[in-house]
């Protein structure tokens, strides 16, 4: 087994266990919840924090801090590149606070205006967004400590800890929904948050210890070192705001709809994520050191044979999990909670529409990191660019016809084209072409098997709803493993 696929495995388990977490996490909430004004307002005053941090302390930051980390790291030490750290960690904090001391003094506008993130809201549930949005600031901050911690600690090309931290992070959201919500209602949810970020960093400094971490307050703008990184962020900053404008405009046409549809986006989204993490980003975590180091080294023909064999195993992997997802569904949120009808149909609808972009969500982990490997970080900025503008026009266009369904389907087809962009344009680098071709053709050969498989278990096999689900998914995923044999053994060797 590779080192890469190792690694993949202990982020991919690791998420998995977070993956399932957030599930209870999702079902403890709706429990307590339902599809009301109040849990609608949560998830809106979530994603104005989420902006902030992954603009300064998540994805950009990652993308960015990874591939110049690691190659000073290798070539001057380990003592000077904790100096690194510490000028990022503090540049980046101070811009963090700064920002999220504006977003909490002109939150009511963000809120309401005809742009803001709410404006279908009535005012006294616009009112609740803001001081949630509030209290979700101090889990900003936090964030935006522990995700250069997690950049950190994967650069050291150590995936345990940062892999493991989100499961707390979980926790801390369970404890809020289980133990204080009753108690304090949709507050006591969020500072659930507060404390999830908490555990999320401190689960990670046993790792800093053992790679003898040393912080020193700097706030030197002038180092080379840190000028490339924010060279390259800058780029990535431009790519994250594109795709949280995305997110903000998704809750802004969702709070002119019915009520409850903020809600079915936010929960069809996560469903679609669950496979998307397992799949797609487990697997580019892992490789984008590696993919850094061959750039670094001048070592072509490895970087198009890693990248080659990752679209293949993505393909494959997403087709299958695609399949599994429209076959039990709803009979799943049908048995688990206990939603209205109505609301049921609208959850299990959109999430459909969010899963035909899966394919393409898992490409974008690999696609994406591919160019920053290759300190190329403008090329994925225009491909966003163009993906934002799309879902703007055809949101402005199509959303109060389609619903928060047509929403899903929207960001599925701009993603697709974002997709399809940076694939073209890595396509001369990529090796054995013909058989990305070949996995793509056995997958869909495969997929309609299993499509098969899962109407002949629904259809006759008249058992309890657990044991059809889980047979279904056993069956399908046994045969579906005969067709792509072959990228099982690049996953193992890659």
């Amino acid at each position: 087994m590779s080192n890469i696929f190792k690694a993949s495995v202990i982020i991919g388990v690791s998420f998995g266990i977070n993956k399932l977490l957030g599930l209870a996490r999702q079902y403890f909430i709706a429990a307590q919840f339902g599809f009301t004004p109040e849990i609608d307002a949560f998830n809106v005053a979530n994603n104005m924090p989420d902006l902030i941090f992954s603009l300064f302390s998540g994805g950009a930051l990652a993308m960015a801090f990874i591939p110049v980390f690691a190659e000073y790291l290798d070539v001057e030490g380990r003592d000077l590149s904790w100096k690194l750290f510490s000028k990022v960690a503090t540049l980046l904090f101070t811009i963090t606070a700064v920002a999220s001391l504006g977003v909490a003094w002109f939150a009511p506008v963000l809120v309401s205006s005809p742009v803001g993130v709410a404006p279908g809201f009535s005012p006294s549930q616009q009112e609740l967004v803001v001081t949630l949005l509030r209290i979700n600031l101090i889990a900003t901050l936090l964030f935006s400590l522990s995700g250069l911690v997690t950049a950190s600690l994967q650069a050291h090309k150590h995936f345990l800890l940062p892999a493991i931290a989100p499961v707390f992070y979980n926790i801390g959201i369970v404890f809020g929904a289980v133990v204080l919500a009753p108690a304090m209602g949709i507050f006591g949810l969020m500072y659930g948050v507060v404390l999830g970020s908490l555990l999320h960093l401190v689960v990670q400094i046993p790792a800093l210890l053992r790679y003898t971490f040393r912080f020193s307050f700097s706030l030197d703008v002038k180092d080379p070192e840190l000028v490339k990184i924010l060279r390259l962020m800058g780029p990535r900053i431009l790519t994250v705001l594109f795709i949280q404008m995305t997110f903000l405009l998704r809750d802004n046409f969702a709070s002119r709809l019915e009520p409850g549809s903020v809600t079915a986006l936010t929960y069809g989204y996560f469903i679609m994520q669950v496979p998307e993490t397992l799949i797609g980003t487990s697997i580019a975590i892992a490789l984008l050191p590696s993919l850094s180091a061959f750039v670094s080294k001048n070592m072509q023909k490895e970087f198009a044979q890693a990248l080659s064999a990752s679209i293949r195993v993505l393909i494959a992997a997403s087709l299958i999990a695609s399949v599994l997802v429209f076959g039990v569904l709803a009979t799943l949120i049908e048995y688990v909670f206990d939603f209205s009808a109505s609301h049921a149909e609208l959850l299990v609808m959109t999430t459909y529409a969010f899963m035909g972009g899966l394919l393409a969500h898992t490409l974008m982990e690999i696609l994406v990191r591919a160019f920053y490997a290759r300190q190329q970080a403008v090329i994925p900025m225009y491909a966003t660019l163009i993906r934002t503008v799309l879902f703007i026009v055809l949101g402005v266009m199509l959303y109060q016809q389609t619903g928060a369904v047509g929403i899903a389907a929207i960001d599925s087809v701009t993603v697709a084209v974002e997709a399809v962009i940076l694939l073209v344009l890595l396509w001369p680098a990529l090796t054995n072409k013909f058989e990305i071709a070949k996995t793509l053709w056995r997958s869909i050969a495969g997929s309609i098997v299993g499509i098969g498989i899962i109407w002949g278990v629904f259809s006759y096999f008249h058992v309890p709803v657990v044991v059809q689900i889980t047979t279904a998914i056993i069956a399908v995923t046994a045969v579906y493993v005969v067709f792509v044999t072959k990228e099982v053994k690049l996953l193992i060797k890659l």
